[in-house]
């Protein structure tokens, strides 16, 4: 029973200010709670086995929050909403009203003010939110410091469902192979903005507020301003889609950086545990990005079925079979059939590192032995020579998987 829970919790020394209004759930394991430091707030629900809740961490302490499978590093502090199997590295801290849904993955010091929502988004360390934002299926790096860090300013949306009903649009701000060594220069997203998914912004770039952005803009450290649209009324084609192309190059691209995240977790978060809670949240860290990779796999297999619906919609509006827009649409068709063999060719590639990645592992493993409970600070203190021999053996890894789909870079718009 809940108190019988509640009772346990308290004479572990958990802090419970007013116990008969927090709930924990029958499949919430009772050993995964620490008592060091922890605090449960009125209003605070607890449900799901893999929920894990590490010392430090301080939850509702604004408002009521419901807590679903999710896993919260040391000092996490989540004042009020809802967060659904969620992987919280440490000293993340989530205002008041959040909404977060599954495959979320925040790493250290990742933070958002009041009423965020997400999903399926990852944030690398220090990458900060503002107030009152949409951001889900996005991948933000950048910055090196809490003083010095990406930024989403507030009333932002990232635009990830298109009319013609796909979400095959997740984009990326900054990349995984660079930003993981926590070393360049942070992008920031200017307020009452937006992306029109997919994109992918480089490092150092700024949309000024009130942009709308709908390209990419690969050139590091640009100002982008978007300017508002004209009034006009075109005839729309429901169905058919004009870029596909484009949307396989962003998606593959996306999903190539997963895969090379997922290398970077199991081979190098995995150095930096001190006990099973941080193995434990290591664990849950591997399972949020195979989730991210699945999700972003099953919203492109989606897209390969409605290319063919645009394709026969084509055909019937009389676009003959040597048509341009027919031809693109069957090369992206070809390049899809491949796609299952080639994200499994991934997965198994995973199984080792290779020359690049045992070299930079191996210095990683000497570097981390007495210092498991600073990832961030084992990162950052990396030589250049090394952090580029790390960001290399990752690039192979996005670079093989893009090569596959025999896929051309697209160019900044």
């Amino acid at each position: 029973m809940n108190l019988n829970n509640i009772d346990i919790l308290l004479k572990k020394g958990v802090n419970i200010p007013n116990p008969s209004t927090v709930f924990i759930g029958d499949d919430v394991d009772l050993e995964r709670i620490s008592p060091d430091g922890v605090t449960l707030f009125s209003g605070t629900k607890l449900t799901g086995e893999r929920t894990l809740i590490m010392p430090g961490t301080v939850l509702g302490y604004e408002s009521p929050v419901t807590v679903e499978n999710c896993l919260m590093g040391p000092g996490t502090k989540l004042h009020g909403g809802y967060f659904q199997e969620t992987v919280f590295m440490g000293d993340n801290v989530f205002g008041s009203g959040g909404h977060v849904r599954k495959g979320c993955i925040l790493e250290e010091q990742a933070n958002a003010a009041h009423t965020v929502g997400l999903k399926q988004t990852i944030l690398f360390p220090f990458v900060t939110l503002g107030s009152l934002i949409n951001f889900c299926d996005c991948l933000m790096a950048g910055g090196t410091s809490r003083k010095d860090h990406s930024e989403v300013g507030s009333s932002f949306i990232h635009f990830n469902y298109t009319p013609n009903q796909d979400k095959a649009t997740a984009s990326m701000m900054g990349n995984v192979h660079q930003g993981v060594m926590l070393n360049q220069p942070p992008v920031f997203l200017g307020g009452q903005g937006g992306l029109v998914g997919p994109v992918r912004i480089a490092f150092g770039c700024i949309s000024a507020a009130g942009s709308i952005i709908r390209n990419n803009e690969l050139r590091c450290n640009r100002l982008i301003m978007g300017g508002t649209m004209k009034n006009a009324s075109v005839q729309w084609r429901p169905g058919i889609y004009t870029r596909p192309g484009n949307i396989l190059t962003e998606n593959v691209y996306y999903i190539s950086g997963l895969y090379a995240l997922k290398a970077w977790y199991g081979f190098i978060r995995t150095l930096f545990t001190w006990d099973w809670m941080s193995q434990a949240l290591v664990s849950g860290l591997q399972k949020n990005i195979d989730i991210c990779i699945q999700e972003r796999i099953n919203r492109l297999n989606a897209f390969g079925n409605k290319l063919e619906t645009s394709k026969k919609i084509l055909l019937q509006r009389g676009k003959g079979q040597g048509s341009q827009a027919v031809a693109t649409h069957d090369t992206v068709l070809e390049k899809l059939s491949r796609a299952s063999h080639i994200f499994d060719q991934a997965e198994n590639d995973l199984k080792t590192p290779g020359p690049d990645g045992e070299q930079f592992i191996e210095y990683i493993d000497i570097q981390s032995i007495h210092n498991k409970k600073d990832y961030v600070g084992t990162i950052q203190g990396l030589d250049e020579s090394i952090s580029i021999i790390g960001s290399v053996w990752l690039k192979g890894i996005e670079d093989r998987i893009f090569d596959a789909f025999g896929l051309e870079e697209v160019e900044s718009n």
